[in-house]
């Protein structure tokens, strides 16, 4: 559980509606090592309180750290494996746990992107610009979110509107001809605060094969937030974000778009009763060329949600409804291009003294797969103002995707063909967790121990000499994840240990792309008017094939880092990544090709903030 080291500044929403997210962030006496957060439960809880593995990414963080893409601030966190296709903007998929790329939900201030077809989230799209904070839950969520949280959830928020801030400029340049430039603005009006940003990247790229041509990545991307507080404590808020451009990979190039719109509105109808209702949309699309020909995969999901919260002196219970549709076009002439899920859920959260106790239950109905009920409890005990400890049993599913489930026979040459099976059902789960913790005046740790049981893994397989999505096997996973974190007379300091144990059941191998060791460490100094810092990224070998014949070598990355705040309110940093100019690759493209990341690479960039 390694939590923000340095901000005061926690997201506090005013209401049990945290999966909305549609409140801002608000100032908040906590203490620095134990943040408020909103994803691990339906309402605000300190991380010690939520009764999660919880990992907070906060904006001094992601300033620092500059990341080329959003997934590198994800890379090496407690239970969490990136695998890429390459670099700058290439296929990326995020392991939480050890569960699949579909098994993480990826949330934005609340709303949900995923690819419909592909399965999550396309995570190589997404601008780690336009955020502020990232939030980490590591373990089942379906009880609260529905499909696809078997691993966790990931969830960002962007920008906020803030009281004095009126906005920024920055410009940076750096190796592989990589460009961008960033700016935004905010203000208010009485109860209504809205802030406008906006970027724009593009760089040549590197090889990402062997012996390959550069791939370039070209970005924009622009965000706006509307936030109004009413006088009786309640809000309403929208949100628009897209981001769009084009990324080459080894063969051709894509079209890419990702948009997420929501707008929610949030009352007290008195001093025990809290309602609100979220809408929202979000769009995957993709319109790839190779070798002459044309391919689109567009998905649409549009969601309603309605929670309502009935407190009782610190006692608190969630009831809620949701409503979700996904939706398909594509070239591929799908059998079926949409589905609807109907959903109610509550949880129930209880404090007695030093006890904590959480209790959730959702039922989801689903047109294509039918009904799957979760659950989870969790009970928590606080031996002191540093120590707790934590037990927890929850239950999840992942949905199959519409190509899992509905893909045209396809023949694609060499001997290969493909099409979806309308009969699979969805992967399910039982978890079990075992956490202890420590929060200090000036440093933190925390320890957790797991064991996820999967069964009816979606896997390739055959039926009737064609190539199709079938439920064979059962894993088994187990873990141990360390984290821990000082921070004292300008020193920053997070470590991050995790050991895995990734077991497909039926044939006693080590799962496909999963790793089994990471580790970071990630250390700044702040001195005057200077920072200073680097980070170590280490990962084991693995495997790319389910027989554990294709081996991927481990490998350990250096990073540095430094700031100058050289004149008021003028700011440069420098960031260098991959220093040592590790060669090293988490995928394969065939039997005797890796994808390989980016080696050594720079950026310079300064920034003006006006007020």
């Amino acid at each position: 559980m390694k939590v923000s080291l340095s901000a005061t500044r926690a997201l506090v929403v005013p209401f049990a509606f945290s999966p909305l997210s549609i409140a801002v962030a608000q100032e908040a006496q906590v203490s620095q090592l134990d943040p408020i957060v909103v994803t691990a439960t339906l309402g605000p809880r300190t991380v010690g309180e939520s009764l999660a593995s919880v990992t907070v990414i906060d904006e001094e963080d992601i300033r620092s750290k500059a990341p080329a893409d959003f997934s590198d601030l994800l890379r090496g966190q407690p239970g969490i494996n990136v695998v890429g296709n390459g670099s700058f903007g290439k296929s990326t998929s995020v392991y939480t746990r050890g569960v699949k790329n579909g098994g993480t939900v990826f949330l934005v201030d609340g709303v949900k992107l995923h690819s419909a077809t592909g399965g999550g989230a396309s995570w190589q799209y997404f601008p780690s610009e336009l955020v502020q904070r990232v939030e980490i839950v590591r373990g089942p969520r379906s009880s609260l979110y529905g499909a696809d949280a078997m691993g966790g959830v990931v969830q960002a928020f962007t920008l906020d509107p803030k009281q004095g801030q009126r906005g920024w400029v920055e410009a940076g340049a750096g190796n592989f001809d990589s460009q961008k430039v960033s700016a935004g603005v905010s203000g208010e009006a009485g109860n209504t605060r809205f802030s406008l940003s906006g970027l724009h990247k593009e760089t040549d790229g590197t090889a990402i094969v062997e012996n390959g041509d550069d791939r370039g990545f070209r970005n924009s991307a622009g965000l706006g937030r509307v936030v109004h507080d009413f006088d009786n404590g309640g809000e309403a808020s929208v949100m628009l974000l897209q981001s769009e451009g084009n990324s080459e990979f080894e063969g051709g190039n894509t079209d890419f778009t990702l948009r997420a719109l929501g707008f929610g509105v949030m009352t007290p109808l008195n001093d025990n009763w809290k309602t609100g209702i979220q809408f929202s949309e979000s769009r995957d699309e993709a319109e790839s060329f190779q070798g002459g020909s044309e391919s689109v995969f567009n998905t649409r999901l549009q969601q309603a949600r309605w929670e309502n919260t009935f407190s009782y002196s610190v006692h608190e219970l969630v009831i809620g409804a949701e409503l979700q549709q996904d939706e398909v076009s594509s070239t591929q002439d799908f059998n079926e291009t949409s589905r609807t899920n109907t959903a109610v859920f509550s949880q129930l959260r209880l404090n007695f003294g030093p006890v904590d106790a959480q209790l959730s239950l959702r039922s989801d109905d689903n047109e294509a797969y039918g009904t799957q009920e979760t659950g989870g409890l969790a009970l928590g005990y606080r031996f002191d103002r540093s120590h707790r400890v934590r037990a927890s049993y929850g239950t999840a599913f992942r949905a199959p995707t519409f190509n899992d489930l509905y893909f045209p026979f396809t023949d694609f040459g060499f001997g290969f063909s493909y099409q979806g099976n309308p009969d699979l059902e969805p992967e399910e789960s039982e978890n079990y967790e075992l956490g202890v913790s420590g929060n200090y005046q000036a440093w933190f740790w925390d320890l957790a121990v797991y064991q996820m049981d999967i069964e009816s893994l979606i896997s390739s397989g055959m039926i009737g000499g064609v190539n199709t999505a079938v439920n064979v096997d059962d894993a088994r996973i187990r873990g141990a994840e360390l984290s821990a974190g000082y921070e004292l007379d300008g020193w920053r300091t997070a470590i991050a240990l995790t050991y895995m144990d990734p077991e497909d059941r039926e044939t006693g191998k080590q799962l496909r792309r999963r790793t089994r060791q990471t580790a970071r460490i990630d250390l700044d100094k702040a001195v005057s008017n200077f920072v200073f810092g680097g980070s170590v990224i280490a990962e084991g070998d693995r495997y790319d094939d389910a027989a554990n014949t294709n081996r991927l070598a481990g490998f350990a990355t250096l990073d540095l880092r430094a700031g100058w705040n050289f004149a008021p309110d003028w700011s440069a940093r420098l960031t260098l990544t991959n220093v040592l100019d590790k060669e090293y690759s988490t995928a394969r493209r065939s039997a005797t090709q890796n994808y390989i990341a980016a080696g050594r690479t720079g950026m310079l960039a300064v920034r003006y903030d006006f007020r």
